[in-house]
């Protein structure tokens, strides 16, 4: 990871050490003009990539890592729904000396425990000592949905039923004996599972929802409100019951793309013949075949046939892309018309969809800071409506000689919506929906955080090549100079950009390699970063470079600043070959914008952001590119120092992001406040380093990325509001002596429905 990662306090706090990367592998992307290729030893994701199949990211989500720290071991618990849960199992943990650290998931319903190596089965007890059914992934089946949503509704029907006729009883004056049995039937059928989480919560010193209710319906029993009692325990449980389904749908979103790679691939054997296997135990390098409306299972590249290929849940394309040999494929996509076969690059735990679901799971255990500050408030919430809820029950008797009956049975009210899981709630739902409606479209947004400041974005800084160009330049002119033939000087250029692979280089080597211009040995090669590369030939020296490296060697002369400043003006890139004393040769190359450049930059100015191009070009190219798609600023010759510091300047002024794709943008995407990686031709440095990657490289995401973090803050604040207004306002109807316990449980679970399914709209977005 760079270096440069976090050394700015103006970032949003991260949550922890940023994992690997989850898109680390993928192609490389540009090294720094003409420079040797960057590659980092490759990143093993056996321990902490996702696989296709739920099995295999519950086996990587479980397995216990060793560290300076302790051991760190997943555990899942099913039970595990909302904030209630959290803080008891909190409290009983970290009263264990062995335990160092908890992190909770409550989306997904897994707790992270540091701890020392000898103390999991402790850890596992506690836990079940609360009630829970705690497991490691690997142990059990997948993922399954909640509990209560498992559960039948057959009792929850005749609870009501009882309920139903225990107020009857009482409307129509019938004996107090048959309403108050008719209310205790109800209560035992649908509560008793309340009253037991209610008793270990009390047991353990925590006042959560459970507890509470259990305290309001056995009061209003002892009040002898015997049919509102069980009317309101039969209102929470069916509220719970909803609740859990809400949540799961959240959820399904994350956990369909789990789905999307089949588990079955068609793989050519030694012998030849093709025989169908499990995906998780395909290796890299094996051939496999792809029929026509097939979803493919692995990643790879095609080596026969040709094909139109569905790569939306991979890219967020719209429209099919046609492929032929040497076209990479990804798992998740779907063949539509032809058949093909193709190798395998990447195990199933290693593919782009399996990057791409756990970076996802990753965003969603980092909390975003509207979710830290709700948490926190809600720490101080509860226990102060308890205490509002004892004093109006004691104080008005004592000191104004009011109806005990009255007062208690007003604090049983205050005690049914004491719990904030409606305002805790609100914030996980929120982000995660936003998250997965991203990663659905192909942008892959690292945590909740930066979902969350997209919307104060003011200016992006956007790097030429690979960002707003295809970062595939073409060979347009080449030059002899110094009395040496072509073909030498195009054999010594070819020789040097043969290793890199950088795209301008790419464009001399190619255009050598079809004109069969032949290559001569290398020795001492080094990359010159954001200048070019050096090498010996034949025990001379040569340099392959830009502009400034040619004024750093002090190769100008006047009538070579001329012809270069022409070439400039036309928006091509000049590289110089040049040896220890002239510049031999001049080569030109062209890139050809993007279609979708252009339109983003107007969408990007049509949201109010500023936008600058941080290039290593010279300043004419970088001009000439950034009239053509309309930006609104553009510096060149920047080498990564320097877009560093322009970051850094901007920062001062407001939220900057910083678009790139390359070694050279990773100090500046590290400084911006979020930083943004082509993830289909980033460098693995590059999409590490950023808080946000474009699947496909499309910009236009960026401005979809904006508007997506904009509606999540107005659904996080609409959610907030709806919780606290509504518990505001039904506590000032208690103390007028216009409120019901029964009132109270809508209040209570009617503004966690409303505000759960108010975050889950960012789905259809």
């Amino acid at each position: 990871m760079s270096h440069y990662r976090r050394l700015d306090r103006d970032r949003p706090p991260s949550p922890g050490p940023r994992p690997a990367s989850p898109l680390q592998g993928q192609a490389g992307g540009k090294r720094g003009c003409c420079g040797a290729s960057h590659g980092h030893p490759p990143h093993d994701h056996a321990g902490d990539a996702c696989c296709t199949s739920q099995a295999l990211v519950l086996d990587r989500l479980a397995a216990p890592e060793i560290g300076a720290d302790g051991t760190r071991t997943a555990i899942r618990i099913l039970q595990m729904d909302c904030p209630t849960e959290e803080a008891l199992i909190r409290k009983k943990l970290e009263g264990m000396p062995s335990v160092t650290s908890l992190d909770f998931n409550l989306m997904q319903r897994v707790l992270t425990v540091v701890h020392a190596p000898e103390a999991l089965a402790a850890i596992l007890e506690a836990v079940r000592s609360l009630g829970f059914e705690p497991e490691l992934a690997s142990e059990g089946a997948p993922r399954a949905a909640s509990p209560e949503a498992g559960q039948g509704w057959w009792p929850l029907a005749g609870a009501g039923t009882a309920a139903i006729a225990s107020e009857a009883a009482n409307w129509t004056g019938g004996p107090a004996w048959l309403a108050a049995a008719l209310a205790v039937l109800a209560i035992a059928v649908c509560g008793l599972g309340t009253y037991r989480k209610g008793w270990i919560a009390i047991r353990n010193g925590n006042l959560n929802i459970n507890a509470l209710m259990s305290i309001a319906v056995t009061g209003a029993l002892a009040l002898g409100q015997w049919p509102e009692a069980a009317m309101v325990m039969l209102l929470f449980t069916l509220a719970e019951r909803i609740e859990a389904l809400s949540l799961d749908r959240a959820r399904n979103a994350i956990a369909g793309l789990m789905q999307l790679a089949p588990d079955q691939a068609t793989v050519q054997q030694d012998d030849g013949s093709w025989h169908e296997i499990e995906a998780r135990t395909v290796a890299a390098g094996r051939i496999v075949r792809v029929r026509p409306g097939e979803r493919i299972a692995l990643d790879g590249n095609i080596v026969r046939g040709n094909s139109a290929v569905d790569q939306a849940p991979i890219t967020g394309e719209s429209l099919p892309v046609d492929k032929s040999e040497g076209d990479p494929v990804f798992a998740g996509t779907i063949n539509l018309a032809g058949s093909f076969d193709y190798r395998v690059t990447a195990a199933a735990d290693n593919t782009a969809l399996a990057r791409i679901i756990h970076a996802v799971e990753e965003a969603q255990g980092a909390k975003a800071p509207t979710q830290r500050f709700v948490d926190r408030f809600a720490r101080i919430y509860t226990p102060t409506v308890f205490a509002i809820a004892v004093a109006i029950a004691v104080l008005p008797p004592l000191l104004l000689s009011g109806s005990w009956h009255g007062w208690i049975y007003k604090a049983l009210v205050l005690l049914v919506i004491a719990c904030p899981c409606a305002l805790v709630i609100s914030t996980p739902v929120t982000i995660v929906s936003g998250l997965a409606a991203a990663a659905r479209h192909g942008i892959l947004i690292k945590g909740g955080a930066y979902l969350e400041q997209g919307r104060l974005l003011n200016c992006l800084a956007l790097d030429k090549t690979g960002t707003l160009t295809h970062g595939k330049p073409v060979l347009t002119d080449f030059e002899s100079r110094a009395g040496l033939t072509p073909e030498h000087c195009r054999s010594l250029a070819a020789s040097l950009a043969d290793r890199s692979d950088h795209p301008v280089s790419q464009a001399i080597a190619s255009a050598a390699k079809r004109d069969a211009i032949a290559r001569e040995p290398v020795e001492a090669f080094e990359a010159l970063p954001g200048r070019g590369v050096r090498g010996a030939i034949a025990g001379k020296t040569y340099f392959l470079g830009n502009h400034r490296l040619v004024h750093e060697l002090e190769r100008c002369s006047p009538e070579l600043e001329t012809r270069l400043y022409a070439l400039e003006r036309q928006g091509k890139t000049v590289v110089l070959l040049s040896d220890d004393t002239q510049v031999l040769a001049l080569f030109a190359v062209a890139d050809t914008v993007k279609d979708s450049s252009r339109e983003a930059i107007a969408d990007l100015h049509r949201l109010g952001i500023r936008t600058v191009m941080l290039t290593g070009d010279n300043p004419h190219t970088a001009g000439a590119i950034a009239a053509h798609v309309g930006i609104d600023e553009a510096r060149g010759d920047q080498l990564p120092d320097d877009k560093l510091n322009a970051i850094a300047a901007f920062a001062r002024e407001g939220t900057v992001g910083m678009v790139g794709d390359g070694i050279n943008d990773a100090p500046a995407l590290a400084r911006a406040h979020i930083g943004f990686a082509m993830g289909a031709m980033g460098t693995g440095a590059a999409i590490e380093t950023a808080d946000v990657a474009l699947m496909d490289d499309d910009l236009r995401k960026i401005p979809a990325f904006v508007r997506l973090s904009r509606a999540t803050r107005a659904i996080l604040v609409q959610n907030i509001t709806l919780a606290l207004g509504i518990k505001v306002g039904f506590l000032a109807l208690t103390l007028a002596g216009l409120g019901s316990m029964w009132m109270a449980v809508f209040a209570d679970v009617g503004a966690s429905l409303l505000v759960v399914g108010n975050g889950l709209r960012l789905l259809r977005r």
